[in-house]
C-alpha cells in the first residue's frame, strides 16, 4: 500500500520550508519500517521506488512546481528510471534522501535521487519525468519558464546522456517472446 501517512507528514513538514531553486537539492530523513522490508529483512526494492516519492514531492513543493502544475492543470508522470542498489537498508535504520533536478531536454525533466546511510550511498536513481496536459506532453521548457527560470537547461552529465541514448535504442513495444 502507498505510504499515504508518510506522504502527508512530509507535505506538512515542508509546507513552510524555505523555497528551493529549481536545481537545488532537497534533503529529508526517513526510517525503514518493518512494512518496508522484503523477505531478507532489508528495504524492498519496489518500496525504495515508492519512498523516493517522499523526496520528489516536497522538492516539487519547495521549487514551486506543484503550484505551477495545479494552476495550469498539468500533471507529471515518471517516464523511465535507472536504479543502482549498493548497500542494504535494514529495519529501523535511518537514512538521508537527497533529491535534485539535473536538467531537462525537449521532452523530459531529469531528477537524481539517492539514499545515504551516513557517508555511504545505499542506492541511487535517475528518473525521467514528463509533464502532461489534456492536450498531451507539455515541453519542460514551458513548465520551467512558468517557474520563472529563464535559462537553458544545464548540460546533462555524460552518464545521463549515455542513458538517454541507450534507452532510445530500446525497442517499444517489447517483444512478446
Amino acid at each position: 500500500m502507498y505510504p499515504f501517512l508518510r506522504f502527508a507528514k512530509e507535505a506538512l513538514k515542508y509546507r513552510n520550508a524555505p523555497k528551493l531553486g529549481l536545481l537545488e537539492t532537497h534533503v529529508s530523513y526517513h526510517r525503514c519500517w518493518p512494512w518496508d522490508l522484503d523477505p531478507w529483512a532489508e528495504l524492498n526494492n519496489g518500496r525504495t521506488l515508492t519512498l523516493y516519492d517522499l523526496g520528489r514531492i516536497p522538492m516539487a513543493m519547495r521549487t514551486g512546481l506543484t503550484d505551477v502544475l495545479r494552476r495550469n492543470r498539468w500533471g507529471i508522470t515518471v517516464a523511465g528510471n535507472s536504479t543502482r542498489y549498493r548497500q542494504r537498508i535494514r529495519a529501523f535504520e535511518r537514512f538521508e534522501l537527497r533529491s535534485r533536478c539535473m536538467g531537462w531536454d525537449a521532452r523530459f525533466i531529469y531528477v537524481e535521487q539517492s539514499m545515504w546511510k551516513g557517508e555511504v550511498c545505499a542506492n541511487h536513481i535517475l528518473i525521467r519525468s514528463a509533464f502532461t496536459s489534456a492536450q498531451g506532453i507539455v515541453p519542460p521548457a514551458k513548465v520551467v519558464e512558468h517557474l520563472g527560470h529563464r535559462n537553458e537547461s544545464p548540460p546533462l552529465p555524460g552518464w545521463v546522456q549515455a542513458w538517454i541514448a541507450a534507452d532510445s535504442e530500446r525497442p517499444w513495444p517489447p517483444s512478446r517472446d
